[in-house]
């Protein structure tokens, strides 16, 4: 079921997949949205209840005024706050929502019980020639025409067709994510961040994409290796773990909470 919160005059949405179970919560990856966790939560079944915002930018979020790491934290511990689970709870995060969930475990230990990071590297790959990113400068967040949208979104088309949005006065269609959120979050850089990896002591799993292009393998077994309490599951696929092997990926997650104490 879809809900608001309220931050500072601006919509937070965000999906509770419901059910009796202990609370999880799962923050998504970048030019995506809390509704990609559907499966997840269906394969937990009724143990978990899957909470899924859409973060900032992204779904039926707001846009917000800046995109610093500090501001998606903000808003998950808010959501939290705002839950009230009665403890600290396990946070999942893929890819942009693997770091933001990194960050949260270091800022707020008070409200994070465990971490589950997937391939969401604490070094940014260096990339020679053009960006992937690049075709957000010219990608547009509205389109008369579905088809206009989905061509324009190239391969990520048949993935994110699914989610595109009518708009409220029925003149067309929008994206799931806006473009622009994503370009500002990128904007704002991020250097190493080993010291935020290594802040949190919860007990973590690193769910790693064998072939992925954002976290190779020497980073994966340094990440695990240097934090203690840090278990690794690996999964042969690209970067995008939960959408290429949904059920390994679902699997993993499962193992790893059914451990917790």
């Amino acid at each position: 079921m879809r809900h608001e919160l309220k931050i500072d005059d601006r919509t937070l949405s965000y999906l509770d997949f419901g059910g009796a179970g202990r609370p999880l919560l799962a923050l998504h990856g970048g030019l995506s949205e809390g509704a990609h966790f559907t499966a997840l939560a269906a394969a937990l079944g009724d143990e978990w209840r899957v909470i899924a915002p859409d973060q900032r930018g992204h779904g039926d979020s707001d846009l917000a005024s800046e995109y610093g790491r500090e501001g998606y934290v903000a808003d998950a511990a808010a959501l939290l706050e705002h839950l009230a689970p009665g403890g600290p709870v396990p946070v999942l995060g893929f890819s942009l929502g693997g770091i933001n969930a990194y960050h949260l475990a270091a800022a707020r230990p008070d409200l994070v019980s465990a971490l589950v990071n997937v391939d969401a590297p604490v070094e940014t790959p260096r990339q020679d020639g053009p960006s992937f990113w690049d075709f957000l400068h010219v990608l547009p967040y509205t389109a008369p025409a579905r088809e206009e949208l989905v061509a324009a979104l190239g391969p990520l088309g048949e993935g994110v067709g699914p989610f595109l949005r009518p708009l409220d006065d029925g003149s067309g269609w929008r994206l799931p994510f806006h473009p622009g959120a994503t370009l500002a979050t990128l904007a704002e850089g991020d250097g190493p961040r080993w010291d935020v990896w290594l802040a949190s002591s919860c007990p973590a799993l690193l769910i790693h994409g064998l072939r992925s292009d954002v976290l190779p393998q020497e980073l994966a077994d340094a990440m695990v290796s240097r934090r203690p309490g840090t278990s690794y599951t690996a999964l042969d696929t690209e970067h995008f773990v939960p959408f290429q092997d949904p059920e390994g990926f679902a699997n993993a997650v499962r193992t790893f909470l059914a451990g917790l104490a």
